[in-house]
Order: C-alpha cells, then sequence, then structure tokens
C-alpha cells in the first residue's frame, strides 16, 4: 500500500544539487504537492517531508559524491533518512554497508523504491534507534534540528555515539542546532518559496564533537 501511495503521488525526477540519483519526488504536477494537512490526517497518512529532497540531504550526499573515501569501505548509518538521498550516495560511493532509519513507514517505502532506482542495495528499517549501541562507522543525520523536541531527544545519543562513530549534521540554518559542531563544508542549495523562505538555502555539513 505505500508503494501504491508514493508511485500515485510522485514522479522519479532528481535533486537539482544531486543530479546523478533519482529519487520518488512530489512536484508542481503531482498530488501530493496540493494535498492539505486536513486531507493527509483524514487519509492517515504523515506529513510526507520524504518527498522532497532537503537541503541537508541534497548537501550530504554532493559532499559524499565528490569525495567518496571519506566513506568508501565504512558502515554506514543514515538517521531521519527521509528518502534516504545520503544513504543512496553512501552506497554508490563504497561504503561496506548502508542503514537507513526512518521511522515512516512510507518514507521507509520510499527509500526502497529510490535505492532500486539507482540500483543500490541499502538496509532500511522504521525502528527507532535512539538508545541502540553504535554499530556504525559514520553516521548522517541531514536537516534533523527544525524542532527542539527532536533535538532533544536525538542529541544525548548522538554524542555517545561519537566516542565510536564519526557524526556529521547537515543543517541549512534551523533554530535548534546545538553547540560542540566542527563545520567542514558548505554549500548552496536551490530549494523553493514552497518548501523554504528563500529559493537558496546555505547549508553547512558538521562533525559532532566528543561528548
Amino acid at each position: 500500500m505505500s508503494e501504491a501511495f508514493v508511485t500515485g503521488n510522485t514522479t522519479l525526477a532528481h535533486a537539482p544539487l544531486v543530479p546523478e540519483i533519482a529519487l520518488y519526488l512530489a512536484t508542481e504536477i503531482t498530488p501530493i504537492w496540493l494535498a492539505s494537512e486536513i486531507f493527509l490526517k483524514q487519509n492517515n497518512i504523515e506529513p510526507p517531508f520524504w518527498a522532497f529532497a532537503w537541503p541537508g540531504s541534497q548537501a550530504m550526499a554532493r559532499h559524499v559524491l565528490d569525495n567518496p573515501g571519506l566513506v568508501r569501505g565504512r558502515r554506514v548509518l543514515d538517521f531521519a533518512a527521509g528518502g534516504g538521498l545520503a544513504a543512496i550516495a553512501c552506497a554508490m560511493a563504497g561504503a561496506a554497508s548502508v542503514e537507513a532509519v526512518e521511522i515512516d513507514a512510507v518514507a521507509s517505502s520510499a527509500t526502497r523504491m529510490n535505492a532500486a532506482a539507482n540500483n543500490v542495495v541499502l538496509t532500511v528499517t522504521t525502528a527507532d534507534f535512539v538508545g541502540k549501541d553504535c554499530e556504525w562507522d559514520l553516521i548522517l543525520c541531514g536537516d534533523v534540528c527544525y524542532e527542539a523536541p527532536m533535538t532533544n531527544h536525538i542529541l544525548p545519543w548522538l554524542r555517545l555515539m561519537t566516542a565510536r562513530s564519526e557524526v556529521w549534521i547537515a543543517d541549512p540554518g534551523r533554530a535548534y542546532l546545538p553547540p560542540g559542531l566542527q563545520a567542514f563544508a558548505q554549500y548552496d542549495v536551490p530549494t523553493s518559496l514552497e518548501l523554504e523562505d528563500t529559493v537558496m538555502r546555505r547549508t553547512t555539513l558538521h562533525r559532532l564533537a566528543a561528548a
């Protein structure tokens, strides 16, 4: 059912900063772009954040594809993966394994479909990984600091993860970005006024410092 929803409400397209990767995305001509919050609630559908290539995931994916040595041979977790853009980039760049975690079941279906469209293999799960022991060499978090409850929920766990894993946070200027970050790359990501308050969002990649 989730796959039918994805194919019925999106089209296979390309994010402007990462044209190498095909994704099932909402566009001006797809039904989900015009769906109201009332419609989504009536049909028991979570807001379809997965249907848009947000600036954080685009910047993360661009950096990985341009610098494949950063992920080659490493075990990678794409946390709060959305449609899996960063995860797909890591698989294309030669990561030893890539796990995409996203608690939204429709988003996870979209990630599987996006992976198949790009002929890469991912492990996709809807489990809540906060509190889980570290099993990765690199954890990617694209655009996750948009609300205080979300940031407060994940940050203590991510700081613990820095003892055994490198943690990247991609942020386009959200309000709840935590302290203790080390910027290492920056991208200007094309966006739209329907999603953001600007047509270009400067997005910074940070490493989370050790706890």
